[in-house]
């Protein structure tokens, strides 16, 4: 599994809209951004298609160290939830060409 960077995200983009890099992180970082903003003001971000990301808030729990065996408290803390849409789905289930090498 390889590890696709922003930077790397941006040089393909810029590449495939011919737009001047700069430009497309500006726009891309905006983004980012926006979508930091809205899911700390609690709010539900849909992209039809593509996913929804929501927040979440998990219960304060009590957890062992497994060293010491020592119980912490941890406290209740806010998450992000993340559910694929249709396109997403479609795209990651489908079977593979090697997958379907096999088969035959």
């Amino acid at each position: 599994m390889a590890t696709v960077t922003k930077k790397e995200l941006i040089g393909r983009i810029a590449e495939r809209t011919q737009a001047k890099r700069v430009l497309v992180k500006r726009i891309t970082q905006a983004f980012l951004d926006e979508i930091i903003v809205e899911l700390s003001r609690s709010n539900r971000l849909e992209f039809r298609d593509f996913g929804v990301f929501e927040t979440r808030t998990r219960a304060s729990r009590i957890a062992q160290n497994p060293k010491t065996l020592e119980r912490v408290e941890v406290p209740a803390k806010r998450t992000v939830k993340f559910k694929m849409g249709r396109l997403m789905r479609e795209n990651l289930c489908a079977p593979t060409e090697e997958e379907s090498a096999k088969v035959k």
